[in-house]
């Protein structure tokens, strides 16, 4: 039987994967598509921000990234899927915005099992045009820019998302910055990550033979690194709260501390559900409909530097209905 595509989805916090991951799972493309989800946190949320959220969907939320877990978590993945061979022709993987791909990618080469049923197709990077060049410029191996550095040089494709939020010169210069850290990916633009799916699925990007040229030991290299002042706080709070107060606590957070908070985003109990996605003082509010037969509970999490949850968790609290006279 012919080799089960992967597409590898990777790309900074804040970036878009989620949003690529419904505009790819709601497309007319005839696609059966697998899904494995990874979260870097306590609490789930992101598959409950994937629309037509059902069995496609593989959960790996351990409080860690992909390339942190053991690899035989994602084998063991992988191989449960080849039981469900018949519902997917296709399958992709979004990592969290915390990972290296580099091990992610290792994995469909060092199981006889995994090589010989799965073929790594491509590493898609999406990139934030609002914020790439900041998180560029935290220039340690370890840091935000080293991660971001080499999600960007190990893309088959890249795609440069939220390009609305800047201007065309800006592109350009980001453009250049891109080709300067991977000379040979293609560059795709995207708003929303609206793009076209054939230019990032079945596309047979990945070369073995020109990763191994370029690092001998690629095969065999384990070490990856992550800014170790990156922290994520998760929050859950199982009782409405009121919207106004929660507004005002968030931009008051944002304006204070908006350069640390790389990420958040969360589920919110106020009048209806509500869908919170934010980057650093960037963030929107989407309606997400009724709650149903299912109890209001918000959940939050939120990805940055010197985070205080003991704080975090009594300021946001006090948002609450009861505490806001409602």
């Amino acid at each position: 039987m012919a080799k089960i595509p992967v597409t590898v989805l990777t790309g900074f916090l804040g970036s878009g994967k989620t949003t690529l991951v419904n505009h790819i799972l709601t497309a007319n493309h005839g696609h059966r598509i697998a899904v494995i989800e990874n979260e870097f946190g306590e609490i789930p949320i992101d598959n409950a921000l994937v629309l037509g959220g059902d069995e496609k969907i593989i959960e790996m939320s351990n409080g860690c990234c992909l390339c942190c877990t053991a690899r035989t978590d994602l084998i063991e993945i992988l191989q449960s899927l080849l039981r469900r061979r018949e519902r997917f022709d296709r399958i992709l993987i979004e990592t969290s915005g915390m990972a290296d791909p580099n091990p992610v990618a290792q994995t469909f080469f060092v199981d006889d099992e995994v090589s010989s049923a799965f073929a790594l197709d491509a590493i898609v990077t999406l990139v934030d045009a609002r914020h790439v060049e900041s998180h560029l410029k935290e220039g340690e191996h370890d840091g935000v820019g080293g991660q971001v550095s080499n999600q960007i040089a190990f893309a088959d494709r890249i795609v440069l998302n939220k390009i609305d939020l800047v201007t065309e010169p800006e592109i350009e210069d980001l453009r250049r910055q891109l080709r300067s850290v991977n000379a040979t990916a293609d560059i795709l633009t995207s708003s929303y990550g609206s793009v076209d799916l054939d230019d990032i699925l079945g596309i047979n990007a990945f070369d073995l033979n020109r990763t191994v040229a370029a690092d001998p030991d690629w095969l065999e290299d384990d070490a990856h690194h992550h800014d170790p002042t990156l922290e994520s706080v998760s929050i859950e709070l199982g009782y409405p709260l009121d919207r106004a107060a929660f507004e005002q606590w968030l931009t008051a957070l944002l304006a204070e501390r908006g350069d640390d908070l790389y990420r958040f985003k969360g589920i919110l109990a106020f009048d209806r559900k509500t869908v919170l996605q934010g980057v650093h003082r960037i963030y929107e509010l989407t309606d997400a409909g009724e709650w149903g037969a299912q109890p209001p509970v918000s959940k939050l999490v939120l990805i940055g530097r010197n985070l205080d949850r003991t704080e975090l968790t009594d300021t946001v609290s006090r948002c609450s209905l009861a505490a806001a006279g409602r």
